[in-house]
């Protein structure tokens, strides 16, 4: 026989536990106590019997209710649990099976502290049995596990904010060496310095829209700019010179791309990887027919391909030393001809579709 049924057969006559003799039920009785839980029977008319001797805790719950023979009204004290017995009395009137749990709730004693609770219904031989119990010990060290909880949550928070903070400085001193880098090269006026921080831009622009994570996103940022930084080993005739190039001219100009490789090769740094691939792939074109090495389709890297549409754009649009600038729609006119040729025609799409936000960028970052 179960814990609950022994006691509901102890109390079948409406008795409360008190005069029964029965040792199991005062064993019972005594573990109830010792568990500190109330054990009541619910009556017809709505009042409930103690099954147990309720503990000093009882009275924080009941308030000043009465107990009479054993008996006590508990419904207008809580209304926490006025609204679980609501939901008990019909539970017990559908015969439910199993036990229903109010959950963890709070009253208040006289002086204001707070005293956590918890109730069962259950039924058993067809009597309705409510086990009431005060939880303090396990509410406070779920309260302090939680505790810990948002503290460990709040360190987290603090933490990731501090390696943002950190990422982002990194970045902005990548950034400014990268800047710096090409001043020492030579390619520091207002024409290329503005180009190179528009490429970064344009670059970062459309690997978000190409659904990049934010690490490699910021990466590609820093590394674009960087595109051109071999020709710091191009002559000033042949790299300033107004105008066409020859033949043999811009066989030297062409060099630009393995120079800046083999300067920013041997790296194991991703930033410096990247920057490489860029460098000397930016010029290599979906039809095989760029250089140096004639990389056809998806044998060029995607950074080079997404470096290779911006600079194109963003170079028609400026003025150079050879050319004037072009408007806006000759240039999208000229690469939409040249895409599938020149330009991977997926990629060329999706750069369609930033238009808006490249253009922004453009006003924002002038000559």
């Amino acid at each position: 026989m179960s814990a609950v049924a022994a006691i509901s057969d102890a109390s079948a006559d409406g008795r409360s536990v008190t005069p029964c003799k029965d040792r199991d039920a005062s064993q019972l009785i005594d573990l109830f106590d010792a568990m500190n839980q109330a054990v009541l029977e619910r009556a017809p008319n709505g009042s409930f019997l103690f099954k147990n001797t309720p503990a000093e805790w009882f009275r924080i719950l009941s308030k000043e209710a009465e107990i009479t023979d054993g008996r006590i009204e508990l419904e207008g004290h809580s209304s926490y649990l006025d609204h679980f017995l609501s939901d008990a009395t019909q539970w017990w009137s559908e015969g439910g099976a199993g036990w229903l749990h109010s959950g963890t709730w709070l009253e208040a004693d006289a002086v204001g502290k707070d005293w956590p609770f918890a109730a069962r219904a259950i039924s058993r031989h067809g009597n309705a049995m409510l086990i009431i119990e005060c939880v303090a010990e396990d509410y406070e060290a779920q309260v302090q596990l939680l505790q810990a909880a948002r503290e460990h949550l709040l360190n987290e928070e603090l933490l990731e904010r501090e390696v943002h903070r950190r990422t982002a400085a990194i970045r902005q001193r990548e950034e400014e060496i990268a800047i710096r880098l090409l001043a020492a090269a030579g390619m520091r006026d207002e024409e290329t310095g503005s180009h190179v921080r528009r490429i970064g831009l344009f670059s970062a622009t459309l690997a978000e829209a190409l659904g990049w994570d934010a690490a490699r996103t910021a990466d590609i940022r820093v590394a674009a700019p960087m595109h051109d930084i071999g020709k710091i080993g191009i002559p000033d005739a042949v790299l300033l010179k107004p105008g066409r190039l020859t033949q043999d001219e811009f066989a030297i100009m062409k060099q630009h791309t393995v120079i800046g490789a083999k300067m920013l090769g041997d790296s194991d740094i991703p930033l410096l990887v990247m920057s490489r691939e860029i460098a000397l792939g930016h010029h290599e074109r979906w039809d095989g027919s760029g250089y140096p090495q004639g990389l056809r389709g998806e044998e060029i890297p995607l950074t080079a391909r997404i470096v290779a549409l911006v600079d194109v754009y963003d170079a028609m649009l400026h003025r150079r030393v050879y050319k004037a600038p072009i408007a806006e729609a000759e240039v999208i006119a000229t690469m939409t001809a040249a895409s599938g040729a020149h330009f991977d025609p997926a990629l060329f799409k999706v750069f369609l579709r930033i238009l808006p936000a490249l253009r922004r960028i453009t006003a924002s970052v002038q000559e």
